[in-house]
């Protein structure tokens, strides 16, 4: 079934932040572990969408089981954030989707590079990572996890919209 990406909705909220949850349980974290919290979520609109960023949300038949935002860092950068995919959705490409979605706005705002963070037993978001460019660039340990920082640079708006 084919991933259907749009922009993030106020009355997708509670459904995010559930999103949001499971997934963190299906690997073992919880909000307020030092390393990942969700009182972003109730301001989607401040902290992503009216300072340049963006937030999507991906449906499949019209269940939303995936997201992910871009939260501006400087002019040039975008931080990618809250990247989930519903644990009954993965393994079949939606995080790959989500994250060429969000690459492709980050240039479309104008943004020439994207960073972000994961912890090192999310393998398979370690794995994504790599698979599509991202260089590893620090770790930090926070409480028992040790988080891994990473960074990729993007091609200009001109560049892609030449392919």
């Amino acid at each position: 079934m084919k991933l259907k990406i749009r922009r993030y909705r106020w009355s997708d909220l509670d459904t995010i932040l559930a999103l949001h949850r499971i997934c963190l349980a299906e690997v073992g974290l919880v909000p307020g572990d030092g390393v990942y919290y969700d009182d972003d979520f109730p301001r989607i609109q401040e902290i992503y969408l009216a300072c340049g960023g963006d937030f999507l949300i991906g449906e499949v038949d019209g269940r939303v089981v995936a997201m992910g935002g871009l939260k501006p860092v400087d002019p040039g950068t975008a931080e990618l954030c809250r990247l989930r995919v519903h644990p009954e959705f993965q393994r079949r490409g939606y995080g790959r989707d989500m994250m060429e979605a969000l690459e492709a706005r980050a240039v479309e705002l104008g943004f020439h590079g994207v960073r972000g963070d994961t912890t090192l037993n999310q393998e398979s978001a370690l794995a994504l990572y790599e698979s599509l460019g991202w260089r590893e660039i620090s770790r930090r340990q926070v409480g028992s996890l040790i988080v891994v920082f990473g960074e990729k640079r993007l091609p200009s708006a001109a560049v892609a919209e030449q392919r």
